[in-house]
């Protein structure tokens, strides 16, 4: 079914704009062009924010902070071994489903850490990627509490995915 909705999206478009007697390629083409222009416009947000999280795991400054926050995490009822995967989910998904992989990897999907990490990445989001593309996007310069916000949110996240771990597993 998937395979078809890209083609039947494009016949649909066509139609319509047949139907209203409108060229339906130079709609198109607007659209695109339109979309490239927002694309210049996020890039450099997404370049810079994947790269310092790239440097921040290949410095090992990543495992440094996780090994310096593992008593809060217990304090707090989060399993210590997911530490990496709280500090770099707000950051970067590509870099949390590798941090969750690898968690699962070590520790089998069915222990509570791999249950608590598969829950954590179903449960928060990529904060500053998002804010960046989608406040970009809008030429909105200032985030005010949005970041705390979202953080706070995060944070709940990953409180409530491990007491769900625990509760029903």
């Amino acid at each position: 079914m998937m395979d078809y909705l890209i083609p039947v999206l494009l016949l649909l478009a066509s139609l319509l704009a047949l139907h209203r007697k409108e060229n339906a390629y130079n709609l198109l083409l607007d659209g695109a062009a339109e979309g490239l222009r927002l694309l210049a416009t996020i890039l450099p947000a997404l370049i810079m924010l994947l790269t310092a999280v790239h440097m921040l795991r290949a410095s090992g400054a990543m495992e440094q902070i996780s090994k310096f926050l593992t008593p809060v995490f217990r304090h707090i009822g989060i399993p210590p071994e997911t530490a990496m995967l709280v500090l770099v989910r707000p950051i970067s998904g590509s870099a949390a489903l590798a941090v969750g992989a690898d968690l699962m990897r070590q520790y089998g999907v069915d222990s509570p850490v791999g249950r608590t990490a598969a829950i954590m990445l179903g449960s928060t989001e990529t904060t500053f990627y998002t804010i960046s593309v989608y406040f970009g996007a809008a030429g909105i310069h200032k985030t005010r509490y949005a970041i705390p916000a979202a953080l706070l949110a995060d944070l709940t996240g990953f409180v409530v995915a491990s007491l769900t771990c625990r509760l029903f597993y």
